[in-house]
């Protein structure tokens, strides 16, 4: 079943509604690769919340969605990883340890919130004014 992503302002929101298969994976991580390109968009947010479990593959899939996104110039979120799906990926080794993670989609929202205030202020004293 194909993820709903959506646009809001300069954000794509992935919310993942039930248990991704292997193909889900990759279909989603194609997806926000051609609407980061096609919105120019500066951040995403993979809602996970309804995720009860996350399998080895689902984890790292993530990880290259964000590392993927970055090199495009976007910022990426994990939020609403369930207690027992955090807990089982630190038991089986799987980390987010390279990507930013949020409770919920406030949260994440005001990270990237955060993300473009410190790029906003740090391109305008780069260009002198």
């Amino acid at each position: 079943m194909p993820v709903p992503i959506l646009k809001q302002g300069t954000y794509l929101i992935a919310s993942v509604q039930s248990a991704l298969t292997d193909a889900d994976t990759e279909r989603l991580q194609d997806d926000l690769m051609k609407q980061v390109s096609k919105y120019r968009a500066h951040g995403i947010i993979v809602d996970v919340t309804a995720i009860d479990v996350m399998d080895s593959f689902a984890a790292r899939s993530l990880r290259t969605i964000a590392h993927m996104t970055q090199l495009r110039g976007a910022e990426t979120v994990i939020v609403g990883l369930q207690p027992e799906v955090a807990f089982a990926m630190v038991q089986l080794g799987l980390t987010f340890e390279d990507m930013h993670t949020a409770l919920d989609l406030e949260e994440g929202l005001a990270w990237l919130d955060r993300k473009a205030s410190g790029r906003r202020q740090r391109d305008g004293r780069d260009s002198g004014r």
